[in-house]
């Protein structure tokens, strides 16, 4: 097995690069980066110096890959699969890709930042920067409410990297910032993506880390029951 993946079970955008791979049924190697204990993650920082999960370490190449949408296109360059999450089309792989990196910058990111606002120590906490967090997670909302009308997923007819990348985005983001009732799309799309296969896997292997999520009071029963 040539491919390692270095991942945190608990990171979001770590469970955007396991759906690409698990949609494929790609052979890997999960190894997660314990950022507590010095050693593991001296390792990461020696493996990727930015020190983020996850990053992909390809042995028969010898490459390090880094960054979620690039592990992904770097999986269907080398490890193609029936499954094909870029498509061929120039117009389409645009579309793709734009919402891939919204779902990302404008769901996952402001999301993120209001979950580690609640683990800042005393006194350092940024309401300001929350309550900006939250107004961009709606504005997020709002925007994918009206690209959903008529699809099916987030670019069309077909599952690609955006919904990788929309999937632990409104997962999480639904959590510290839920849908308004009128977000009927929003809802509705987040319910048929948490009923994919490779999704519930995901799903099912982060729930044992469930009950260290800063917000877990606020998390939906049914997933933190199953972790019991």
């Amino acid at each position: 097995m040539s491919l390692t993946l270095y991942i945190h079970p608990l990171a979001s955008f770590c469970h955007k690069v396991l759906i690409g791979l698990y949609e494929n049924d790609t052979p890997f190697d999960a190894r997660i980066v314990d950022f507590s204990d010095p050693v593991s993650a001296a390792s990461h920082v020696d493996r990727w110096p930015v020190g983020k999960v996850p990053v992909l370490h390809d042995s028969a190449t010898g490459r390090v890959v880094p960054e979620t949408s690039i592990i992904i296109e770097y999986l269907q360059q080398h490890y193609p699969g029936p499954v094909q999450l870029l498509p061929t089309d120039a117009g389409q792989l645009l579309e793709v890709r734009l919402w891939d990196r919204f779902c990302d910058l404008h769901v996952s990111v402001p999301m993120q930042k209001i979950v580690t606002d609640r683990i800042r120590p005393e006194g350092a906490n940024d309401p300001h920067g929350v309550a900006e967090a939250h107004a961009a997670i709606e504005i997020a909302y709002q925007m994918i409410e009206g690209q959903l009308h008529g699809k099916k997923w987030a670019a069309g007819d077909d599952f690609t990297m955006a919904d990788c990348s929309a999937l632990p985005a409104l997962f999480f983001a639904s959590i510290v910032h839920p849908f308004r009732d009128d977000q009927e799309q929003l809802a509705a799309y987040l319910d048929r993506l948490l009923q994919r296969p490779s999704i519930e896997r995901v799903i099912a292997e982060a729930q044992p880390y469930f009950k260290f999520f800063p917000y877990q009071e606020a998390m939906p029963k049914r997933f933190l029951e199953a972790a019991e």
